[in-house]
């Protein structure tokens, strides 16, 4: 590893080989531990007539079945779990393809790890005891909020747990408390940006550096967020809450890939139709397995994330591997200010409400402010007037809220103005591609 490379929360491997090693180990522990305390893997590994003697090397990994998030779904709601119920200390939940929520559970260890892993984030951007973290990501059930903050306590840093939104409360604090970083979603970083530069603040800032997650960005509205801000370095943080959440790799400094924590996790990238593996530099789904989880460990767990492996090593001199940024999902899922939605949790939300019809149409826009709109278009059902079209609307707007933690907008049209087909319906609409 490079001199210069800061180590307090660095895996302590200098090459490659080193690092095959410590995931040998690691895959060698995950598995056993899985087949001896989870019933779901055991069942999984015994139809696939594996045991754990049966790992010899790294290459044997292939060999191994996926998981898949249908399978957190059926096991709802404690799914994988591998450890008894007296040793989970927290849950943290994602939205999930159907009415149920993927819930995942953590030990102390856990914990821990994730902490660590996070810490480790902010030390390759930099950070240091010195740097005050304004947080402006989302606390709750979500992992984002809470990963952000367990990462700062345990670099040393001063933390400000704010959480997104509340924008006049954001720049008293950018100002007052003169934060050094500023954590958010692309989306929130811009507002922030657009704010300060209506407030005409910029002058009076100390902020150097905005990590940001859970949506893609482009170059150029990364460059509109430095430009606002007025900072030396943005930085992408990957983030799944099956994979512990946010803060499992980053880009350095170089800013010529994500560095991914190959000590904690094993990352494979598949053709996700072939489900075979794709050379680097070819894009792919992503597919972890864990090399530590405790309470839900993860074998071959098919993120869903496209990307690709860089081959190249990083200039920085540091041994950990590369992916590039998170390109797109494999599946129909998209996403709206940072929140993953899929089209069947609309459905099931606009099910519920017994005045429009079953069609309906998701259209999203990115606007001219550079974030992203969500409007619903349904159908009222025959016998339902006009002069209801404006509590249906404040009805759908408040329920999606509710489920997808999103806002949208309403539209809604006379019975049978949305097309039909014999075919699948198309039911979303981006038009931000």
């Amino acid at each position: 590893m490079a001199d210069d490379m800061n180590r307090t929360f660095m895996p302590n491997v200098d090459s490659p080989e080193e690092l095959q090693a410590l995931q040998l180990e690691g895959l060698r522990w995950t598995l056993r531990h899985s087949y001896e305390n989870s019933p779901f893997y055991r069942k999984r590994l015994q139809e696939a007539g594996i045991s754990p003697d049966d790992l010899r090397s790294l290459e044997d990994l292939v060999r191994l079945p996926f998981t898949t998030a249908e399978d957190l779904q059926e096991d709802y709601p404690f799914p994988l779990r591998a450890v008894p119920f007296d040793e989970i200390v927290r849950i943290h939940a994602s939205s999930g393809t159907t009415g149920k929520r993927k819930v995942l559970c953590y030990t102390q260890r856990d914990l821990a790890d994730w902490a660590h892993m996070f810490a480790r984030c902010y030390e390759m951007a930099g950070l240091s005891q010195q740097d005050r973290v304004q947080i402006a990501v989302g606390y709750g059930l979500w992992t984002a909020g809470v990963g952000f903050q367990l990462g700062c306590e345990k670099l040393g840093a001063m933390a400000v747990p704010i959480g997104p939104g509340n924008m006049a409360m954001q720049c008293e604090l950018l100002v007052d408390l003169q934060s050094t970083v500023f954590c958010a979603t692309a989306s929130m970083a811009l507002l922030m940006g657009e704010e300060v530069q209506r407030r005409n603040l910029q002058d009076r800032l100390a902020l150097k550096k905005v990590i940001m997650g859970a949506e893609r960005h482009s170059e150029s509205m990364d460059r509109r967020i430095k430009e606002l801000l007025g900072v030396e370095h943005l930085f992408d943080i990957p983030g799944l809450t099956e994979l512990y959440g946010p803060g499992t790799g980053l880009d350095c400094g170089r800013h010529e890939g994500i560095h991914y924590w190959a000590d904690y996790y094993i990352l494979e990238i598949i053709d996700p139709d072939t489900l075979e593996p794709v050379p680097p530099g070819q894009m792919g789904e992503m597919v972890v397995t864990t090399l530590r989880k405790e309470a839900a460990p993860l074998i071959r767990y098919r993120t869903r994330d496209l990307t690709r492996l860089l081959p190249q090593p990083c200039s920085c001199g540091n041994p950990l591997p590369l992916h590039d940024r998170i390109l797109g999902r494999s599946d129909d899922m998209f996403i709206v200010r940072a929140v993953n939605i899929y089209p069947g949790q609309i459905d099931h939300v606009l099910s519920q409400i017994p005045e429009i019809g079953s069609e309906y149409q998701v259209h999203l826009e990115r606007k001219q402010d550079g974030r992203d709109y969500m409007t619903i278009r349904v159908e009222r059902r025959l016998g339902i007037g006009t002069e209801q079209n404006e509590t249906i609307a404040r009805r759908i707007t408040r329920d999606l809220r509710g489920r997808l933690l999103v806002s949208a907008d309403a539209e809604i049209l006379d019975q049978g103005t949305l097309p039909r087909t014999e075919r699948k319906s198309k039911r979303v609409f981006d038009h931000r591609k």
